[in-house]
């Protein structure tokens, strides 16, 4: 059996030409963490990028020497029409979340560690921890 199929070449010249064009912007990239970390004598600093994140969104934990910044990025925008009000003709939504952890070559004193968050970039300062001595039991 053969099918066949009509073909109409002004239907497919028209498809599309009366609907209202909408204006797509830019999608919002995923959100990233850059870093670099230093060594100094009595501390780690730590500069991460993290452009388009609040600080309230930012979350940084000290697990001895292993360090863990995560971050969640909330974005809504909504275009309305102006000649109707209430009438919305585009609604964009974006959620991301990014973590980054890593391990340093010595503890953190966590009690005496510092964050920052100016301009889209977060600055820790983590004091290493003082090495303890090992101690040498004596066998009775």
């Amino acid at each position: 059996m053969s099918n066949l199929t009509r073909y109409d070449p002004l239907d497919d010249l028209f498809r599309g030409f009366f609907v209202r064009p909408v204006e797509m912007g830019a999608t919002p990239e995923a959100p990233s963490v850059k870093m670099d970390v230093k060594e100094q004598e009595k501390a780690f600093l730590v500069h991460a990028e993290m452009p388009g994140i609040k600080k309230e969104d930012i979350h940084v934990s000290i697990d001895g020497s292993v360090v863990s910044i995560s971050a969640e990025r909330k974005q809504e925008k909504e275009v309305k029409d102006e000649k109707e009000p209430g009438r919305v003709l585009r609604s964009e939504r974006y959620f991301g979340k990014v973590s980054r952890s890593f391990q340093l070559g010595q503890d953190i004193d966590d009690a005496k560690a510092v964050a920052k968050f100016n301009d889209g970039v977060l600055e820790l300062t983590l004091p290493k921890k003082a090495a303890t001595q090992s101690k040498r039991l004596a066998i009775v």
